[in-house]
């Protein structure tokens, strides 16, 4: 059992924790949550005696022992396989005196103890837990130097999963990595024999591979039970009633406290207005709980462009002369919302830097919108921030000619309020540089916005605040990202990138998560089994109703094509309205212009209602029309 009983610890005078307890059982396994800067990080650091208490004491069970991932992964010539070997300390020291040894009696206990701890799987475990972290067999075999800080900060992930400590702390563990890979650490840690203590903001994370949640909040610690979506429900029913009963005792106070006022002078009256005084001094106040400092995106809105902004035909994309992506036919409208899925690896980062302007096509055709502005944020792209300026040197630069007062408002829509403004990016913390780094991709009112794994460094209301501002928002939106609650809230269609392609995913987010999970041999199972029933159907005649979920589908196809005609009409008749204005015939120029834009819109009605025509049409064929 870890036990934290009443501790206090102040940095610079500023106090964290003041009397703070909480106990938590061995095997338990907890998300650590509370605002930013409340001093989540720092607990960890006291409970693995980094820092000393001020007062009060953490207690572990005797040679219990502490794991957790370094802030930094060097890289060295060992490869990745041998590195995470090398993390159980334990049993590389073992190997090592083994092959050194010469008393029998000592080379009986070492072989004895390497079989206890089960070494000599040691190698399928580790590789097991490479793979599941999304390294290939050739990379595991690959110098850990050869790799980017982040894929480094996997590796030591890797090895304190393999070494298996007794209390594993683990500090935003899926920030390194992607949906595939924050899956699995939620199907791993969920199965983790021993106690393990989670600072996260990733909510499926904390609904799914935890039991307890741990809150810190004026310094103090309150475990709850279950995960965090029951967290939140009992703590928002909590400050409902604590605020209820602050209400009532307040008006409770100000009853008394007339009273007094009115009768203390009158003598016949002075015993029960001191009575009253007496009752005011013994009540305990109780205090109504503070609103959260909160702060929404604001994000520009862009004029309407003639749909598609973009088409792909036959497109070819990739790095030097190796392409990752073939036969790209992608289109994309203004109103579209594509969460990009598909294993580490496959290309969609490849494909967000092609649609973003990053990355030149090798083959095919690209035609975007001739007034096509497109935001994108990079997924290390806050880690590229200057960081010896401030955020306001920043905005000033893509704005040179705004006052400062608007300056400031950009970056207060965005949280970033006047403290933060002139503060030195390196100081901030890692959610305002995400802000600013949000800022700075949306400021000129994108009509699509790029986004990879833009919530890395965003607490959980800073997510649910992206949501909303993304669903509010007027642009495209392709986003890339491991945070499945995210995608669940903004994304409407599903791309699948894979072996170099890209399709349509018909599925749902629930049914990717179970396709992941099952791993490879099911996909390959589900397709067998799928062409055993092919070739039946091809055998007998098609009586086969549709599904239900068939039918959603269709008629989840033709009510977006007749929201497409509805959009494309309502264009059309604003653009007539444009062209029947005889002002517009005085600029040749002019005239040209909104003449090619109703030409694209007519041909762009053309291909809509078709569709329209052709999801009606398979839609009566299944019965459901």
């Amino acid at each position: 059992m870890l036990r934290i009983d009443d501790i206090s610890f102040a940095i610079q005078g500023r106090p964290l924790f003041e009397h703070a307890s909480a106990s938590i059982p061995a095997g338990h396994k907890v998300g650590l949550v509370g605002p930013n800067g409340a001093g989540k990080t720092t607990l960890f650091r006291l409970i693995r005696g980094e820092l000393s208490l001020d007062g009060g004491e953490i207690a572990l069970p005797s040679r219990a022992r502490i794991g957790g991932v370094a802030q930094e992964a060097p890289g060295t010539a060992r490869s990745v396989l041998d590195t995470v070997l090398d993390s159980d300390l334990e049993r590389a020291a073992l190997m090592a005196e083994s092959l050194s040894a010469t008393d029998p009696h000592r080379i009986a206990d070492i072989q004895t103890r390497l079989a206890d701890i089960d070494a000599w799987s040691a190698e399928a475990r580790a590789a097991s837990i490479l793979d599941g972290l999304g390294f290939s067999t050739a990379d595991q075999a690959r110098p850990t130097s050869d790799f980017s800080g982040g894929w480094r900060m996997r590796v030591a992930l890797a090895g304190v999963l393999f070494a298996q400590p007794d209390l594993l702390l683990l500090d935003e563990p899926t920030n390194y990595l992607d949906l595939e890979g924050a899956l699995w650490l939620e199907t791993y840690l969920a199965r983790y024999p021993h106690t393990v203590i989670i600072i996260s903001h990733d909510r499926d994370l904390l609904n799914r591979a935890v039991g307890h949640i741990l809150h810190l909040e004026a310094r103090r610690l309150t475990l709850y039970t279950g995960g965090y979506d029951s967290f939140a429900r009992i703590r928002a029913e909590k400050r409902a009633l604590q605020a209820a009963d602050a209400k009532k005792q307040q008006a409770r106070r100000d009853h008394l406290q007339s009273f007094v006022d009115r009768f203390r002078a009158k003598a016949s009256k002075a015993r029960q207005a001191q009575a009253r005084v007496k009752m005011l001094e013994k009540m305990q106040p109780i205090t109504a709980p503070e609103e959260a400092r909160f702060h929404r995106f604001g994000f520009p809105q862009p004029e309407e462009l003639s749909p598609p902004i973009i088409a792909m035909e036959d497109v070819a994309v990739g790095y030097g002369d190796r392409a990752v992506l073939r036969g790209l036919n992608l289109r994309i409208d203004q109103d579209d919302r594509i969460a990009l899925l598909g294993r580490n690896g496959q290309g969609k980062s490849t494909l967000s830097k092609l649609l973003a302007e990053r990355l030149d096509r090798m083959a095919g055709r690209v035609a975007r919108s001739g007034k096509l502005r497109v935001g994108y944020f990079a997924q290390h792209q806050v880690d590229e921030l200057r960081l010896a300026e401030t955020p306001i040197d920043h905005i000033r630069r893509l704005r040179p000619g705004e006052a400062p007062a608007r300056l400031r408002a950009r970056l207060a829509g965005f949280g970033l309020m006047e403290a933060q403004a002139e503060t030195h990016v390196g100081q901030l913390s890692g959610g305002q540089k995400a802000r600013l780094s949000l800022l700075i991709a949306t400021i000129d009112a994108p009509h699509l916005l790029v986004l990879d794994e833009p919530t890395n460094h965003l607490d959980i209301e800073s997510r649910e605040a992206l949501s909303e501002a993304l669903n509010d928002y007027t642009g495209a939106v392709v986003l890339v990202s491991h945070d499945m609650h995210l995608l669940g809230l903004v994304a409407e269609r599903l791309w699948l990138v894979n072996d170099g392609a890209v399709t349509s995913y018909e599925g749902d987010l629930d049914d990717y998560r179970r396709f992941l999970l099952a791993g490879d041999e099911a996909p390959r199972a589900d397709r067998r089994a799928a062409e055993r029933q092919a070739d039946k159907q091809a055998d007998r005649p098609a009586t086969r109703r549709p599904g239900r979920d068939e039918m959603q589908v269709l008629r989840a196809e033709l009510r977006r094509a007749e929201e497409r005609v509805e959009k494309l009409t309502e264009m059309l008749e604003k653009l007539d309205r444009k062209l029947a204005d005889p002002a517009v015939y005085g600029n040749p120029a002019e005239a040209e212009k909104w003449g090619r834009k109703h030409s694209e819109a007519v041909e762009a009605m053309g291909r809509a209602e078709a569709l329209w025509v052709r999801a009606a049409e398979q839609l009566d064929l299944a019965g459901g029309g």
